[in-house]
């Protein structure tokens, strides 16, 4: 459907006004700088201009969005509850009622059918409010007292509350502009993380309940300011972990839980380039470190030692092969491994009689560990899900190899995965490299290059942009829309050296890559040039800003969300 020609308005231009910049003993021009104060009433008028330009250009697909709209809502269950995890003696979960908008998070003792108590309804405490989100929450040692962050302005700075889950009510204490936050074992010493003016967690304090905040002991403050702080605690509840970390290196400092005012020991002194990663079971500490071994490795140590010096080998370096996120418990030691872009996870027992993979079938996946607090079990939880399978919750027995569905997303409806293909192809970059593209279409579409394809890419700060299973892409997909992922370089897909190989001075290569993503879509008749539209949001909108200026003839259309584009304003901010 085109637009009627008589009814296009001229788009807004923003005006120009030269600002000179100082930084460095360097002078640049920014004739934008204007824009940045949302304020300003001229700033004002013309993001008005650009929503009424839009929704003048946009004006003859109302009715097909006021469609959409009510079908994908349709898909949606409203009421709904997440899979509960054991944590000790109580099952914990959260659900949602059709209606509300915030959840209630609750939880059960003894066993799933047992009553229900729960803990906060957010929706009576967002009353009044016109942004509530609760940040995180942590449950004490004997399970009776939940600290639980709230943030009221979106911008990560919390008020934490304590409230008593025996009797219901609020304890006197509060904690304000707080990060995040983890208990000891006493129920009594508490330790958070706050930020300093750049919005840097940067010191890490202890708090007694039933004392002053006033009185809250700084035990870590981190002075450069490359690196930000936090503060954990184990799986085994033994050890409160300090860490910090840059883009580049690491350095991690512990306490034992049941000697909360011990000062933090060190376990690795920070080195330029060393990043590594803490776990512990029984005497001994695990690291998860690239020391020489760029994939990573992992390593062994003794706790009452556990400088480098005296570091074992468990897992050896592989250089196809990235080591990416791991679980112990007292009878298997679980990794997440990457191999040739896909996660595998592989499980290992102490005692050697068991080391092999989980079968996952479908060309593109996403496979990872979440929800294992029980140290001393069989079972392993992981979620699973696909560009054509909705998120499913399993429980993997790893003595009987049981596997239990506990639950999948519930997508309301007609929908079946038999209805739709997913695909792993790979397009060849500018030097050689095989750039994987993940993509998914609806069963029966012929590669004629007609198809209308939305391509999208991130490639930054080494993430991956996993192969998501999304309700609200089925109706796009129903409409023969061919939706596509570029594993570009600069994530870390295919290890490690595909992140570096896509930052600082080889940046250029995640560009370079995505328009190779382009043209092998076109080559291969998924599409042509008339029908491709991409987006990228954030880093991936630095992404946009590039290729539209690198190939504005290869795009039909380009959204660039929240756009990373004034790098250097931004970042001298």
């Amino acid at each position: 459907m085109n637009q009627p020609t008589e009814t296009l308005i001229a788009p807004p231009i923003a005006k120009q006004i030269p600002k000179v910049l100082s930084h460095h003993e360097d002078e640049r021009i920014d004739s934008y700088y204007w824009l940045r104060d949302k304020e300003d009433e001229a700033v004002i008028e013309h993001l008005k201009a650009e929503n009424t330009y839009t929704k003048s250009m946009l004006k003859h697909t109302e009715p097909l969005q006021e469609v959409l709209f009510h079908e994908i809502k349709s898909r949606i269950k409203e009421t709904d509850m997440s899979v509960p995890y054991q944590r000790d003696d109580y099952f914990y979960y959260a659900r949602m009622e059709e209606g509300k908008n915030y959840p209630f998070y609750c939880r059960k003792k003894g066993s799933v059918e047992a009553e229900e108590e729960v803990m906060l309804n957010v929706n009576e405490l967002a009353e009044g409010h016109s942004y509530y989100t609760i940040s995180q929450y942590s449950i004490s040692a004997n399970q009776q007292i939940m600290a639980y962050g709230v943030d009221l302005k979106g911008d990560r700075k919390s008020t934490v509350y304590f409230k008593d889950l025996r009797t219901g009510e609020l304890l006197e204490d509060s904690l304000t502009d707080i990060a995040q936050f983890t208990w000891a074992n006493d129920d009594r010493h508490f330790f958070y993380t706050t930020y300093d003016d750049a919005m840097r967690t940067n010191k890490v304090y202890r708090h007694v309940l039933g004392t002053p905040i006033e009185d809250d002991v700084l035990i870590f403050e981190e002075n450069d300011v490359t690196f930000d702080a936090y503060v954990s605690r184990t799986l085994s509840k033994e050890y409160i972990f300090i860490g910090t970390y840059s883009k580049t290196a690491t350095e991690i400092w512990f306490i034992p839980t049941h000697s909360p005012t011990t000062a933090p020991q060190l376990v690795q002194k920070r080195s330029p380039k060393h990043e590594y990663h803490v776990y512990q079971y029984d005497d001994k500490f695990y690291l998860l470190t690239n020391h020489n071994a760029q994939n990573f490795k992992l390593m062994e140590t003794p706790i009452s030692s556990p400088s480098q010096e005296n570091w074992t080998e468990v897992i050896p370096h592989r250089k196809d092969v990235l080591l990416d996120d791991l679980k112990i418990f007292k009878d298997y030691l679980v990794l997440v491994e990457f191999k040739d872009g896909l996660p595998h996870i592989r499980i290992k027992s102490w005692a050697g009689d068991r080391d092999d993979y989980l079968p996952f079938k479908d060309p593109t996946y996403i496979a990872d560990l979440r929800h294992n607090y029980n140290f001393d079990t069989e079972w392993l939880r992981f979620n699973y899900e696909s560009l054509t399978r909705p998120d499913s919750v399993y429980h993997f027995n790893m003595k009987t190899k049981e596997l239990v569905l506990l639950k999948r997303q519930e997508v309301l409806g007609d929908f079946d995965p038999k209805n739709y293909v997913s695909e792993r192809i790979y397009a060849e970059a500018a030097d050689g490299k095989k750039i994987p593209i993940s993509l998914v279409y609806r069963k029966g579409i012929e590669k004629n290059g007609e198809n209308p394809t939305y391509l999208t890419a991130y490639g930054a700060y080494g993430i991956n942009y996993e192969p998501y299973f999304s309700s609200i892409r089925l109706s796009f997909l129903d409409r023969g829309m061919v939706y596509a992922i570029a594993h570009i370089r600069g994530g870390q897909e295919l290890g490690r050296a595909w992140y570096e190989d896509g930052k600082f001075l080889n940046k250029k290569n995640s560009f370079t890559d995505f328009i190779s993503c382009s043209e092998h879509l076109i080559k291969t008749a998924y599409t042509k040039q008339q029908k491709l539209v991409i987006q990228g949001g954030s880093a991936g909108g630095l992404l946009m800003g590039a290729v539209m200026n690198l190939r504005p003839d290869l795009f039909k259309g380009i959204i660039a969300q929240v756009p990373f584009v004034d790098v250097l304003t931004t970042m001298l901010d």
